[in-house]
């Protein structure tokens, strides 16, 4: 596996902090972890639905948790007594943890469950502040008329 060096681009660059700590969790998380699939997909311009298939779970034994940037989605099973002995267990039940690093501006609006899959709704919401704005520009008369005026003043 190649590794990129980074270095050069902290060493000039100020403020992506959160860019180099998930670099790093990228790079340490656990390869090709598998258990549960999910889904990311693009439904609109700044909106996103993250799919994870939970088959086997209920509502309340399942928490989305958004923090420090980062959205985590967890999975426990409540101990059920079961009524019948299981000759062969293919859908599987153990508990999980998945992470989820979420950019700038992006925020999860909702999630609900269905037919064992479970949605997060997410958008980019860009402030007001960050939004591109139009300036006005001075017509250069005036500029040129306000500029002259106090030197004529002075003479």
């Amino acid at each position: 596996m190649t590794t990129i060096d980074f270095t050069p681009l902290f060493r000039s660059a100020i403020g992506f902090d959160r860019l180099a700590r998930t670099i790093d969790l990228a790079q340490a998380s656990p390869a090709a972890q598998s258990y549960p699939p999910y889904n990311i997909e693009r439904t609109g311009e700044d909106s996103y639905r993250l799919t994870v298939a939970v088959a086997g779970f209920r509502p309340e034994d399942l928490d989305v948790v958004v923090a420090d940037g980062t959205l985590v989605v967890t999975g426990r099973l409540t101990s059920t007594t079961e009524k019948s002995e299981v000759l062969y267990r293919g859908i599987a039940g153990r508990a999980f943890e998945r992470r989820f690093a979420l950019a700038d501006h992006i925020v999860v609006e909702a999630a609900d469950m269905r037919d064992g899959l479970l949605h997060v709704a997410l958008r980019r919401v860009v402030p007001e502040a960050l939004k591109p704005r139009r300036i006005a520009i001075a017509a250069r008369q005036e500029a040129i008329a306000n500029d002259a005026a106090p030197d004529a003043r002075a003479a």
